[in-house]
């Protein structure tokens, strides 16, 4: 009698069922279970697939990256390091082949890219749970026509800058803000088309730009600002940028926040966030802003620590930070519980800057390609 073949899970489970699993996997193990059968490749391989795991996964992959020199970082996966009583920091090469000849900076990230800068003119869009890493050449001749001839350099003219997502074009873009001889100017890279697009026409009048520089971080499809004047310690609130609608709009700030110093921006969990230091009572003050756009919702919790920097949310809605002055990572939970810390040896005091560090979402996400751009070579090459 012939022995009957054993049926596999696919045959099993219905197809939305196994796709429902699999959206509930750590992102970082689905590279490893992508090898289990050709259908949970295939699956796993999809962008539609990849786009709804950055979005529904139960248990997002926060990772902080911080660079060791021009060409390696050190990686802390934020969940694993207070998990793991073993867990070694990793380290991580950045993607170029040969160290680069200028300084670079980490400008940000969006959903799981991470992007790079280069003087005099290069942008790298990196992903480092892929691989994938392109490098972007722009020309400032593009926009120095509207200076008089001046040289721009991104280090020195940008005021304000981020780095986000246009939806609607499928296209990641570097929005710029400058002044060139007290005039305002708003420009916008296209990483897709690899191409300036000017922005003036949303420019607010004035624009309020600060002797703050500011990096801008990625939500709802905006990019959001905390302008900060330093002679004045003020603030006249968020400054929000839509890359859809390409127009600003303004996010008042809660009335009990004092800027005595320039507050920390961020976002935690979803949520824009800002975080200040309470010198006095020796605590910081992080105040969350539940509902987008809601002034309402602003919501005020006290950590009973100074210069506690929050990185972000662990996937048990804990805050998850570094504490600069010992340079160790600590989770408090919303009851002002210090629950775990965690020292990274590596971490120097000097690495702890906006232009030497980040922290990610990990994703499979693939960088939107333009028919008339296209990469000669697959992802994983090294620039």
């Amino acid at each position: 009698m012939e022995e009957k073949k054993q049926k596999s899970i696919n045959d099993i489970l219905p197809l939305d069922l196994i796709q429902r699993i699999l959206l509930r996997i750590p992102v970082k193990h689905l590279g490893r279970i992508k090898c289990v059968s050709k259908l949970w490749h295939s699956l796993i391989s999809d962008p539609h697939f990849a786009e709804s795991h950055l979005h529904l996964s139960l248990a997002s992959t926060h990772a902080c990256i911080h660079k060791k020199n021009s060409t390696e970082a050190y990686l802390v996966h934020l969940e694993e390091a207070f998990n793991d009583k073993n867990y070694k920091v990793r380290e991580v090469s950045f993607p170029f082949k040969k160290p680069p000849p200028s300084e670079f900076r980490l400008m940000g990230s969006c959903r799981g890219f991470v992007l790079l800068h280069q003087e005099p003119h290069f942008f790298v869009v990196w992903n480092p749970l892929t691989g994938f890493s392109k490098r972007v050449s722009y020309s400032w001749l593009d926009i120095v026509h509207r200076t008089k001839g001046r040289y721009f350099k991104f280090s020195g003219n940008a005021m304000l800058y981020g780095f986000g997502y246009d939806a609607t074009l499928d296209d990641y873009l570097v929005v710029i803000a400058w002044m060139d001889s007290n005039c305002q100017l708003l420009d916008c890279f296209s990483l897709k088309t690899n191409s300036w697009i000017n922005l003036d026409a949303a420019v607010p009048k004035p624009l309020g730009l600060t002797e703050w520089r500011s990096r801008g971080l990625f939500l709802n499809g905006s990019i959001h600002w905390l302008p900060y004047y330093l002679e004045k310690h003020h603030s006249d609130g968020l400054l929000v940028f839509d890359l859809k609608e390409r127009s600003f709009s303004k996010i008042s700030l809660p009335e009990q926040l004092k800027m005595r110093d320039a507050a920390t921006f961020l976002i935690l969990g979803g949520f824009l966030a800002l975080c200040s230091q309470d010198y006095v009572g020796c605590k910081t003050h992080i105040w969350v802003m539940k509902e987008y756009k809601v002034h309402s919702s602003w919501t005020l919790y006290v950590i009973p620590c100074l210069e506690f920097e929050p990185l972000c949310l662990s996937n048990d809605s804990d805050v998850v930070a570094v504490i600069y002055r010992s340079l160790k990572f600590a989770k408090y939970n919303i009851r002002k519980e210090l629950l775990q810390r965690f020292r990274c040896p590596h971490f120097q005091l000097q690495t702890y800057n906006w232009t030497w560090c980040t922290v990610y979402t990990e994703s499979l996400l693939p960088f939107p390609s333009n028919s008339k751009h296209k990469d000669r070579k697959k992802k994983k090459n090294a620039i």
